[in-house]
């Protein structure tokens, strides 16, 4: 996958969430993330994270912190 699609759905996945109620966005994000993202994508979106993680919403890179690494 692009990167830049890899970007433009993590930051759908935060604009959903954003509109939720409480103070949890960031930890509901990193869940949906975890549970429907493949290990491949979840890999990709590491890496572009540890690359400074260019175009990420900033709930997204917050989120970075509560998803799961795939084994490798």
């Amino acid at each position: 996958m692009s990167p830049e699609k890899l970007v433009l759905m993590a930051n759908q996945i935060a604009t959903f969430f954003r509109s939720q109620p409480g103070n949890e966005q960031a930890e509901r994000i990193a869940d949906h993330i975890n549970d429907f993202w493949e290990p491949r994508m979840r890999r990709q979106f590491f890496s572009h994270v540890a690359a400074g993680g260019e175009g990420l919403d900033p709930l997204v890179l917050e989120a970075a912190t509560f998803v799961r690494e795939p084994a490798d």
